[in-house]
Formats: C-alpha cells, structure tokens, sequence
C-alpha cells in the first residue's frame, strides 16, 4: 500500500511552532544579514528540524535580495533630502542592507502606484517621506496597501507627519518657526515679511504659523507681520525678494523664509536689487543645510537634525516589529551673519 503524501511544511508552521513571527522564522532560514536573538534562532533551527522543512533555493535567493530598504520620498532634488538620503544610506549599509530611492513629487495615486510595485519587489522595509501621510488618503487605499505589505513581513517607517499607526519620525517645524520668530522680535525687529511657500504643504504651514507665534509672543504687532506666499525654491526666494525690493521694502526690516533654499534665494534677489543684508533687511531660514554656512553673508537658521532623523528612521526599519513608536525632533537656532539687532 503506497504511503500518502507528507504535508507541505510552510515557513508560517515553522515560525508557529517556534513562536516567533514570519519575519523572525525567514531571517533565520533565508540567510538575511539582519541579527536575530540567539534565543529565537535556536527556536526557530529547531521547529524546522522538528518538522523537517526544507527551504526553497529560489526563495532563498529572492529573500537575499531584498535586503534592500526602498525610500519613497516627494523630493529627491532637495539639498535637505539629500542630506535624509546620506545618513539612511550609510545607516543602511552598516546594518547589511541598501537603500533604493523613489520619487512622487507628493501626489497620492503616485505614492499607491509606487507602493504596490515596491511590495511586489518584497523590500524589508519602507520608508515614506512627505509633508503629510493621512489614513484616508485615497480612500484608505494607501493605508489598506501599507498594512497588507506589514502584514506579509515588512516594515513601514514615515518620516514627516502621519495619523496612521506605523513607526514615525516626525520634526517640529512648528518649534523651529516660533524659534526664528521669536529671535527676530527679541532683536528688535518690528516689521517682518514671512516667504510662506505654498499654503498645500503642512510643513510650510506649521513654519510659518510658528513664525506668527513667535514674533506675536516677542511683541510684534499682528498688522506689521506680512505673509507673502512663494514657490518653495530658490526662484520662489529670489522673485518674492526682488517683488518687496520693487515696493520700497514696505518698511520691513527682516524676512523669516520657509526653509534655507528661499532665504538663499531672497538674499540674491535683495542683492540684486541694490539692498544689502544685514544691513538694510535681515534674512534667516530652517534646516541648516551645507550652503547655509557658505554663501555670503552666512545665513541665519534653524537647524533640523536632518541626517539623525535619516538614521534614525533605518534603525526603525531594521529593528524587530513592535508596537509602533514615534520620535519628534527638534530644531536649534544658529546664528550667523544675515540678521543684525535692530534699534527703536
């Protein structure tokens, strides 16, 4: 009489009779570089004994692949993104893994598509940058499509601002916006233009709400506090620049720009149109980028911990799944050569 057939053993028995996770069972039968406890490694070598699993060899090759950790970002162009994309790279590398890059430019259905062919490709984690991840975005499309990847393995890590309940990392633009205002108002400014950027984004916006808050809270009257919206660019700086230069200033003293590329822009257009900074017109910025410290005068600014958020968000990536965690950075004022004190 024949004997029947033994069961196929599959990888989720094993990691069921070990009592880890999927992921934990196929780090330690698929080769990945990725540590995993002494403890459960044992467990994990023995339940595969025990049942006497056998792994695929093309399986096992494409889980050797994917040790590639895939960076969906809006932006790849951006100084501040580069210097994200360096540190997670290098963070990446230290931990047996790579970094592979995407870009949306921010819109949504572009964000699903990408998403959905990364999860075909079965990276070990993804990293999404934006302004602002929501849950119902799409319909909750986005989010149904990020769960079922974490549900199959992965892991899903957001750099920017998100209502969705995966492991974030997030900065306090509004924090550094009222940093920036209030050290203008404590330094005598009165008459403040702010180059908003684009009311869409929310990391724009909470700059320039801190902005407000800080001037208001040193004492700068509401009606002195003029927003300008601007392209978030450098030519975005340079023509919201040239524009206030062609209207006599409008008696402002200083411009509190979005991020370091407009104030950059702004000094340009300001020198362009025979006015001098500090002297005649203060200029800073936010993030802190490497020409901050270069260009002439040196700018003003609040310094983002760009590259540790960057580490910080593959360390997320390569840790064991958890409950989800959130990390808030914090900026921190440096003050250079584009802003002076101004005197009543």
């Amino acid at each position: 009489m024949p004997h029947a057939a033994r069961p196929t053993v599959t990888l989720h028995d094993v990691a069921a009779a070990a009592g880890v996770s999927i992921a934990t069972a196929s780090r330690v039968l698929g080769g990945s570089a990725r540590k995993v406890a002494p403890e459960y490694e044992a467990r994990v070598l023995a339940a595969a004994a025990a049942l006497r699993y056998t792994v695929d060899a093309s399986a096992r090759a494409m889980r050797r692949a994917s040790d590639s950790i895939a960076l969906v970002a809006d932006d790849l162009t951006t100084p501040s993104m580069g210097m994200v994309v360096a540190a997670m790279e290098r963070e990446a590398r230290a931990g047996g893994a790579f970094v592979t890059v995407s870009a949306t430019m921010g819109a949504h259905e572009r964000q699903l598509e990408t998403i959905r062919l990364l999860r075909s490709l079965r990276p070990r984690a993804l990293v999404l940058t934006s302004s602002r991840f929501v849950a119902n975005a799409l319909g909750g499309r986005l989010l149904k499509e990020l769960a079922a990847y974490e549900k199959e393995g992965g892991r899903v890590v957001i750099v920017g601002e998100t209502d969705m309940a995966f492991d974030a990392i997030g900065f306090d633009d509004y924090g550094a916006g009222r940093s920036a205002g209030a050290f203008l108002a404590e330094t005598g400014h009165r008459r403040v233009a702010i180059f908003a950027g684009v009311r869409e984004l929310r990391t724009v916006s909470d700059r320039t709400s801190g902005f407000a808050e800080g001037l208001r809270a040193g004492g700068v009257d509401e009606r002195n506090i003029r927003v300008v919206y601007c392209e978030v660019s450098r030519q975005g700086g340079f023509d919201a620049a040239r524009r206030l230069a062609e209207q006599g200033m409008d008696g402002r003293q200083a411009v509190l720009a979005v991020n370091d590329i407009v104030a950059i822009g702004a000094m340009s257009g300001f020198r362009a149109a025979g006015i001098n900074v500090p002297e005649d017109v203060s200029v800073t910025g936010i993030d802190d980028i490497p020409l901050a410290g270069d260009v002439t005068p040196r700018l003003t600014t609040v310094a983002l911990p760009l590259a540790h958020a960057g580490a910080e968000a593959i360390r997320f990536a390569l840790a064991e799944a958890g409950e989800p965690r959130r990390l808030i950075v914090e900026g921190r004022l440096i003050v250079r050569d584009s802003t002076r004190p101004r005197h009543p």
